[in-house]
């Protein structure tokens, strides 16, 4: 039996490829189930489930009719149903995006992810002060009530990884300006290298550091997630740039993402000694907090 979110993906994926095969628009579908727009863009981004009394017709509509696929997509459509999860309470649903949410349940699944970042730690090995401090600098968007409640999920997602007794792996690609740029205070950002640190000493994480001696990779910050085998077939992708994120389950995508990845994973620093730059970066940003009273504090 599949996991709630591994179904409703196996359900959207063959609605949304049926739709295409049959060469309708979403508004084509929502017009003659006389359904609404949202209603099917909901049902193919995975945001909602759809109920097997919905799923049965509109796979008939779209010329899905072995008996055998349409059982088994509508048992897919039931396990979907899951019970109410910690990031379906209201105040979650209202500060979370609908991709972060989707995000959280392939989180739980996923055998194998991979990170790239230019910027910050992604959200999910963030420490608390790290996420506060990041989260405060969108003052001017958020909430101080939003901000905690972004925080908290961070740490939820954090301690959903950490309690898992079978950890997936994790490939970590970070920009070298990441270890280098100060974006917290020292002891925070200290505290937040030396997490990652020990993260990669139980070998469940795997760093490896871009250098600025190499080519910049064109592309922003994304996470992929690996539902069972590594392989395109089985990956999802989050991205996200400023105030703007979504959840990708793109084949061609995922591949071009997952190229570029390994093209600069392979052309940089290796994992051992990007492991002692953790460590030894960590400690020099704590060690040396003392003398620089004026970084207490994000800089500008």
């Amino acid at each position: 039996m599949d996991s709630p979110a591994i179904a409703r993906r196996r359900v959207r994926l063959a609605v949304r490829d049926a739709r295409l095969a049959k060469g309708d628009t979403q508004t084509d579908v929502a017009e003659a189930m006389e359904w609404s727009l949202s209603k099917v863009m909901r049902i193919e981004s995975g945001e909602v489930t759809i109920s097997p009394n919905d799923l049965r017709p509109l796979l008939a509509y779209l010329g899905v009719r072995n008996r055998q696929v349409v059982d088994d997509l509508v048992q897919a459509a039931k396990e979907s149903k899951s019970r109410r999860q910690w990031w379906d309470e209201p105040r979650f649903r209202e500060s979370l995006t609908p991709a972060v949410r989707q995000l959280i349940q392939y989180e739980a699944e996923a055998t194998e992810a991979r990170y790239f970042s230019v910027a910050v730690i992604p959200g999910r090995l963030q420490t608390d002060a790290y996420a506060r401090q990041i989260l405060d600098n969108y003052s001017d968007v958020y909430s101080p009530e939003a901000v905690a409640v972004r925080v908290e999920a961070r740490a939820r997602r954090r301690e959903q990884l950490l309690s898992q007794r079978e950890h997936p792996m994790i490939y970590l690609l970070l920009d070298e300006s990441v270890l280098l740029r100060q974006i917290v205070s020292r002891r925070i950002m200290g505290e937040q290298l030396t997490a990652l640190a020990k993260y990669s000493d139980e070998g469940w994480l795997v760093v490896r550091i871009a250098p600025f001696t190499k080519p910049a990779p064109l592309m922003g910050t994304f996470e992929l997630l690996y539902l069972g085998a590594d392989d395109a077939q089985h990956a999802v992708m989050y991205r996200e740039s400023e105030l703007q994120d979504e959840l990708v389950d793109d084949q061609s995508l995922t591949t071009r993402h997952r190229l570029v990845f390994d093209r600069v994973w392979f052309s940089s620093v290796d994992e051992e000694t990007s492991a002692d730059l953790l460590h030894s970066r960590g400690q020099w940003f704590l060690e040396d907090e003392g003398n620089h009273p004026e970084d207490s504090g994000p800089r500008a």
